[in-house]
């Protein structure tokens, strides 16, 4: 598991992040599980500041938490609020978000949706 807050950790985990993605992807769809990739990836920089990956590891403790706002389940609209948790977290940390993240994104996504 990557370097978590303390306070947080229990919240979120590398396994299930990778469970609910996997079982999701295309439910989800592009838009939700790049970004919910590059908040991963960002958080694996040793040069991402506590500070960031706290953000980070909020939002995707938010994308894999069995109950939120909209479920899952709901086609379409059921990520929506997962969506802008994950935009507004991008949003917060976005300095950490180089051109490396976002290629490793990209590559993992496309094992998905190509």
């Amino acid at each position: 598991m990557a370097d978590h807050p303390d306070d947080i950790t229990t919240d979120y985990s590398d396994e299930s992040f990778w469970q609910k993605v996997k079982q999701f992807a295309q439910k989800a769809g592009l838009e939700v599980i790049d970004k919910a990739l590059c908040l991963y990836y960002a958080a694996q920089r040793p040069d991402t500041p506590r500070w960031a990956k706290t953000i980070i590891f909020g939002a995707l403790a938010y994308f894999i938490a069995p109950i939120d706002a909209i479920p899952d389940l709901t086609p379409v609209v059921g990520f929506s609020d997962d969506l802008g948790a994950l935009a507004a977290a991008l949003a917060m940390v976005s300095m950490y978000v180089d051109d490396k993240v976002k290629t490793q994104a990209a590559e993992k996504s496309a094992a998905w949706f190509d």
